[in-house]
């Protein structure tokens, strides 16, 4: 019998997510007979739009998957903003039913806040991480593609959605169907689970000095209590002058410009994916003062973080 995965699609949803989940599909069917079979739900059974303001059909609203289905949640930006106690009841219904739960980009996010995860491991797109960390305290969330844990299936969005789709093909009818659809798609190879989604810090920032690497790293990691310069250099054994120097040659920036510029992103990547207030975000950023959080942001991004937030939440409704 095919295998059936339902899709619910929330407004706002990755579209690159979905697509790149069903196509593997498609493929594997041209090569194999029918193996799989999708179906597409939204919350009312009315065409959704997608974060690109493409909309779709789907096949109906909240149906009920048979059991041994799979079922993904797929989100966008602000994945709770569709959120209520009767989404919250039918997944814990088809849960208990049988049917295997996933999610796609930040449907993560649903599935946690209606309490379904429960120590399985999970991912989610990199960039709301830090929000669901600060929303989600006790639910660790991973750097990698996609995660295959007990009951749950997670992936990242984007085109981490094949490497996903291929691991299960492979995994359900041989790595040479895998192998065969992933070449459809021009792939030089299959990614595990456990490349990580962003690019290494050398690749981004196009630094390769190992100690340089090494300190930007650590400020990404130290971003709630943030470590003076002096800290900075002791950890990759430097004096303060000398990590200077390392930032001026290779960034031409100072240490605490550097640091500076990445709490505030994070402060915004906050603000945009979460209900924190903002006296919230900056102490999460390692912001004790609020005038002079809002002071910083202003300078980095020419508007005060209540502005930005409402900016932002209007253009995405």
């Amino acid at each position: 019998m095919p295998q059936t995965l339902w899709f619910l699609l929330l407004p706002g949803f990755s579209m690159m997510g979905l697509m790149s989940a069903i196509e593997p599909l498609r493929v594997a069917n041209r090569f194999r007979g029918e193996l799989y079979r999708w179906r597409l739900l939204s919350l009312d059974g009315a065409a959704v739009a997608g974060s690109n303001g493409m909309s779709l059909n789907v096949d109906g609203a909240l149906d009920v998957p048979a059991a041994g289905d799979t079922l993904f949640v797929v989100a966008g930006f602000e994945p709770l903003a569709s959120f209520d106690a009767r989404l919250a009841h039918w997944l814990h219904r088809i849960e208990r039913e049988g049917v295997l739960l996933g999610a796609i980009d930040t449907g993560s996010f649903v599935l946690a806040e209606a309490g379904l995860f429960a120590g399985q491991r999970l991912t989610l797109h990199w960039e709301a991480i830090e929000a669901f960390q600060e929303r989600y305290p006790r639910l660790g969330a991973t750097q990698e593609l996609f995660e295959i844990d007990d009951r749950r299936i997670t992936s990242a969005g984007g085109t981490a959605s094949l490497d996903l789709m291929l691991t299960l093909i492979g995994r359900d009818h041989g790595e040479a169907l895998a192998v065969a659809v992933s070449e459809q798609f021009v792939l030089g190879r299959i990614r595990s689970r456990q490349d990580h989604q962003r690019m290494q810090i050398a690749s981004r920032y196009a630094v390769h000095n190992k100690k340089l690497v090494q300190v930007i790293g650590e400020m990404e990691r130290q971003s709630e209590q943030p470590l003076s310069s002096q800290q900075l250099a002791e950890l990759i054994r430097v004096t303060p002058r000398q990590l200077e120097r390392l930032f001026r040659q290779h960034l031409n920036e100072t240490p605490s410009n550097f640091y500076l510029a990445l709490r505030l992103d994070k402060a915004r990547q906050l603000l945009r994916q979460t209900d924190m207030s903002v006296l919230e975000v900056g102490v999460a950023c390692g912001f004790e003062s609020s005038s002079y959080f809002s002071r910083c942001y202003r300078a980095r991004f020419a508007t005060c973080p209540s502005q930005d937030r409402h900016e932002h939440s209007t253009a995405s409704a």
